[in-house]
């Protein structure tokens, strides 16, 4: 059995098998943050995956996939229909396998390749899982790696708000706003974004507002809701802020 269900228990690493595939379809759901023995490359065919690790955010449209390494601690949440698919590998088994986060474009060949392996049985022998897991690396390692990862600072002072912006509850406000919030000064706020992500906190807002876009033009939404939700003065002025980053239209994007 490979399709689980949403509130069913699963863990990967009370399997003996050395790649376990499975799928399921999520509306919201929100992991909380674990890790497991085994390595897993995760993927939604549909809908937008957002991981969460120690200090990063990433987002994962249907464009992409991620590898998320053994025993890395991970939390990964889903809003709307997601259709979600993940592989396991036993490390020993494969020994040179990446050993950190690896986001990558998955084209047609991988996305099917992805499929095949979620659905097949947990017990089906490893002989017959060669050819097809032969293939799946060869476009794992020749894929296009993608950077939809977010850097998210600790400071006690900024996480907090920074947790709740994730979480879908508010925007990113301008940097005066923030540090009236958080009752430091613009400076102060300003000195802890470029020390802990390298950027400055407008820049780091924007790239916040980015992977939001990319997230909820995932989901379904078109993009004049996706300019008024985050708060564009118009569907020119959000399409144009999207061609800056991504070279491109969001509907050229996804296509």
């Amino acid at each position: 059995m490979a399709f689980i269900l949403k509130d069913s228990y699963f863990n990967p690493d009370d399997l003996e098998a050395s790649v376990i595939g499975i799928a399921s379809d999520f509306t919201n759901h929100d992991s909380g943050l674990h890790q497991h023995e085994k390595a897993q490359f995760l993927y939604a065919p549909s809908g937008c995956i957002t991981v969460i690790s120690e200090n990063k955010k990433s987002i994962l449209p249907p464009t992409m996939g991620v590898w998320l390494p053994a025993n890395f601690p991970h939390r990964v949440i889903t809003r709307n229909v997601v259709a979600y698919r993940s592989i396991y590998f036993d490390t020993a088994l494969f020994p040179e396998i990446p050993v950190g986060l690896t986001i990558l474009n998955v084209n047609n060949l991988l996305k099917e390749i992805i499929e095949r392996i979620s659905f097949w049985e947990w017990d089906m022998p490893f002989d017959l899982q060669k050819n097809v897991l032969s293939v799946f690396w060869e476009e794992f390692y020749s894929a296009a790696k993608e950077n939809l990862t977010l850097i998210v600072p600790q400071d006690l002072r900024i996480k907090p708000f920074v947790e709740h912006w994730n979480l879908g509850e508010s925007l990113p406000p301008f940097l005066k706003k923030l540090a009236i919030d958080a009752l430091v000064s613009e400076k102060t706020v300003s000195r802890i974004f470029l020390k802990e992500t390298g950027m400055s906190y407008q820049e780091w807002r924007q790239q916040w507002r980015l992977q939001k876009a990319i997230e909820l033009l995932a989901e379904g939404k078109n993009v004049g809701e996706t300019a008024y939700a985050l708060e564009f003065s118009s569907d020119s002025a959000f399409i144009e802020f999207f061609k800056k980053y991504l070279r491109a239209t969001p509907m050229k994007y996804f296509q």
